[in-house]
């Protein structure tokens, strides 16, 4: 990370730690595809595997969260404000959290999605996984940021790539509206249980790519401010 005035004074920025956890929160939604395309395979010891797999990974990002919490300099040297920081790193968390949502619930109760549905869910599990991919990038360019002061060309270049988030958060949307349609035309031969609980996976794997844009929209704000 390029040396600077907050820096020197700080001894380090408090951003490198923000983008290392978004990073962690980026490889729990990362291993939500794997995920899937074990319980499609019917293998639950490897659904486990990759479960614990999400935890040990968000545990990892819960405690770096509560680390910059703790050590986020208070006072006037920040180009933006710290509740504004703190308020990112809080979208960030929610990714892991919902990932970490989604293993608990599909394992728990040993959700497998009717074989119709499994090529356009996986299809909609990677595109949402894109949107956090996007927001990872998102939060990468604070150094640049930091160095130009939040403002010139840098910003424009992180609005547009805030705008691709939204493009991509909205195609997600029209795949789960689609992807529940699907299920509202067969849920009459499944469980009703069952039905109950993938509807609520689904709105979950959303999530993912809700909570990516809200960190989109986060930095947007910082920008603006």
């Amino acid at each position: 990370m390029a040396s600077t005035y907050v820096q020197r004074i700080f001894g380090r920025s408090p951003f490198g730690p923000i983008q290392k956890h978004i990073i962690l929160c980026y490889d729990c939604a990362t291993l939500v595809a794997p995920l899937f395309k074990s319980v499609h395979a019917n293998e639950w010891d490897e659904v486990e595997r990759l479960q614990q797999q999400i935890f040990k990974l968000e545990n990892e990002a819960d405690d770096l969260k509560i680390e910059i919490r703790a050590g986020l300099p208070r006072g006037f040297f920040l180009p933006v404000s710290r509740p504004d920081l703190l308020d990112l790193l809080t979208r960030q968390d929610r990714i892991a959290n919902r990932a970490k949502g989604i293993a608990g619930l599909v394992l728990g109760r040993h959700i497998s999605f009717p074989v119709e549905m499994t090529t356009a869910l996986d299809a909609f599990v990677a595109e949402c996984i894109r949107a956090c991919s996007q927001a990872r990038e998102v939060v990468r360019e604070l150094d640049e940021l930091l160095d130009t002061g939040f403002r010139g060309p840098e910003t424009q270049r992180v609005r547009a790539m805030v705008h691709e988030i939204d493009t991509t958060e909205r195609h997600c949307d029209e795949m789960e509206v689609s992807l529940r349609a699907t299920l509202f035309g067969i849920e009459k031969n499944l469980s009703a249980v069952d039905v109950i609980f993938m509807y609520r996976v689904i709105e979950w794997i959303g999530d993912l790519a809700n909570h990516a844009e809200r960190v989109g929209h986060r930095l947007d704000q910082l920008l603006a401010s």
